[in-house]
């Protein structure tokens, strides 16, 4: 069964893609957005470079600044958040005996970023470990802060766990490091789109963030912020013409990252009609897609738990969009570390429903993430719950 919006994505005849979280599914309006700013480019390539590109890329700026209570100065674009998160880490210079935080529940391609400039400059990483299940968000704040030492120049933070789902306690956990001068680093890839942001009011040194997810903007398109005072130090990891072109009346943070070679910048020119038209879709706009998507992951979570005879890992309050439960039985044996989980395979060709499953070893066991957007059902969820309950018994 479907709802009133499904229509308008474009997803295979009775699939159920329970799995936005992974790479988010674009509206058709989107889709259609895109093309209309690639067959332009197409038409005269070096005028759309050359002259419309600047003004394209300020009013997409402009509209992120908007929607995140920021100045469209301090925003970039780039292709994804770990391409930000790797621009911020390559940009810094650590040395020995310096500590860079991070919690166990990091997205390992971030936290794969950490390790490289950590052994390449002789810097800590200190994991910081956060239980699950997890009583509620003070415990995260309690082993977060304990963690830190006058040796500590740099914390990363989710705003939502991608592995376990959680919404982290990033608001009270940033003014608490930055008051103490460690800069930190916002991980928001599950961010713009899914929870509020109000970047000026938050204070982070640096955050990125998938517009591709939540926002339900094209593949590709993401955002770095780099608040003022910090720009100086912060390059992209692509050095072009920017790098010496005169500064004229702007910054040379704007001349680097606004230019870093040829690319289709086609999902960042469609940002401003993505974020009017998905606010179009609901009465209440961007407040009730939230909502929605919130309360959807709560009721799917509650029914999955409930019919698997499992608690609930988290409080209510630390879930957005994305939940992650804790299956039952036994770690399926695989012979190669990354090979797919043999419960997802089945759940997608038998059972025609597309969600992750995978196991994790900190904290260890086998996990299954669902999540919500305005395309899904609560009779999706007890699909999956059915399915679920006849696999693993």
């Amino acid at each position: 069964m479907t709802n009133a919006l499904c229509h308008l994505w474009g997803f295979e005849k009775e699939r159920i893609f329970l799995n936005h979280g992974s790479f988010g599914a674009c509206p058709d309006f989107v889709i259609a957005e895109q093309r209309k700013w690639q067959d332009l480019m197409e038409k005269e390539p070096v005028r759309f470079f050359e002259e419309l590109m600047p003004n394209l890329l300020l009013k997409s700026r402009e509209a992120l600044g908007t929607f995140l209570s920021c100045s469209p100065n301090d925003l970039a674009f780039v292709s994804n958040a770990t391409s930000g998160v790797n621009t911020i880490l390559r940009s810094l210079q650590f040395k020995q005996g310096d500590e860079i935080l991070v919690p166990n529940h990091a997205y390992q391609a971030c936290r794969n970023s950490i390790d490289f400039v950590a052994q390449r400059s002789g810097a800590t990483v200190v994991v910081v470990p956060i239980p699950f299940p997890i009583d509620g968000p003070q415990t995260v704040i309690e082993v977060m802060k304990s963690a830190y030492t006058e040796r500590t120049k740099l914390v990363m933070i989710d705003t939502v766990t991608s592995p376990t789902g959680l919404r982290m306690p990033f608001e009270e956990l940033t003014s608490f490091f930055e008051n103490k001068g460690v800069e930190v680093l916002l991980d928001a890839a599950h961010g713009i789109g899914m929870i509020p942001l109000d970047l000026e009011t938050l204070g982070a040194s640096y955050v990125t963030s998938n517009c591709h997810k939540w926002l339900c903007a094209p593949k590709g398109t993401a955002f770095l912020y780099v608040r003022e005072d910090k720009q100086d130090k912060i390059q992209p990891l692509t050095i072009s013409h920017g790098h010496t072109f005169p500064l004229g009346n702007t910054t040379r943070f704007r001349h680097e990252f606004d230019w870093t070679g040829t690319q289709d910048i086609s999902g960042w020119c469609a940002l401003p009609a993505v974020i009017e038209g998905m606010a179009k879709l609901v009465d209440g706009g961007w407040e009730a897609i939230m909502q929605h998507n919130h309360d959807l992951a709560l009721q799917g979570r509650n029914l999955l738990c409930e019919r698997l005879g499992i608690e609930q890992p988290c409080p209510d309050e630390m879930i957005a969009c994305i939940s992650t439960i804790r299956l039952p039985g036994e770690i399926p044996s695989q012979e190669k570390m990354h090979e797919p989980d043999p419960l997802h395979h089945i759940l997608s060709e038998k059972y025609n429903i597309q969600v992750p499953v995978w196991s994790w070893p900190s904290p260890a066991g086998r996990y299954l993430r669902i999540s919500a957007q305005l395309y899904n059902s609560i009779e999706q969820y007890e699909q999956l719950a059915e399915a679920l309950v006849n696999e693993l018994k």
